[in-house]
């Protein structure tokens, strides 16, 4: 009996979640995240792993543009000339949470998950992602399709994603 694609994406995440973290523990790494529009997402989604406590550190959820600077110390005017959802500000959330934690690697991430929230230039849908370790940040912008659900779903993966091929 085939499952239901809900329950699909949940089992790709959860897989992914646990490739991430065996890269990790194999590597002697611990993780933070630096979440705003998936909300805690991809903590959730490593915490789902039994054993996480050997490689996943913590997570910031900092959705308002206050709690960024504050907890992931994201300069108040790098976000007033790029917006909150830009690679520049992706990339300052991973380093911050580096700075404000015990981990290795950081993954980040900011974006619009709609129904609103749309600026010029930047559709709902759109997401900033950020990896860092101590010598390199990494970021990318992509556009997802799709309702709220769909686009953190989407996001949540690719972070994931990413954190496999930034890691390796």
């Amino acid at each position: 009996m085939p499952q239901p694609k809900e329950l699909e994406v949940t089992t790709n995440i959860i897989e992914l979640a646990a490739q991430v973290g065996q890269a990790l523990q194999d590597k002697g790494l611990l993780l933070a995240t630096a979440e705003s529009c998936t909300g805690g997402g991809v903590a959730q989604a490593v915490t789902e792993i039994a054993g996480s406590t050997g490689w996943f550190d913590c997570g910031f959820v900092a959705y308002s543009n206050a709690s960024k600077t504050e907890m992931l110390d994201v300069p108040a005017a790098l976000i007033a000339q790029m917006g909150s959802v830009s690679e520049e500000v992706a990339a300052a959330m991973a380093s911050g949470a580096l700075g404000a934690s015990n981990a290795h690697v950081a993954v980040s991430t900011t974006g619009i998950a709609g129904p609103t929230g749309a600026v010029p230039g930047k559709p709902v849908g759109t997401v900033c992602f950020g990896w860092a370790n101590g010598d390199t940040v990494h970021t990318e912008r992509l556009v997802f399709a799709g309702d709220r659900k769909a686009v953190r779903e989407q996001t949540v993966i690719h972070a994931l994603q990413g954190l496999l091929r930034f890691i390796d």
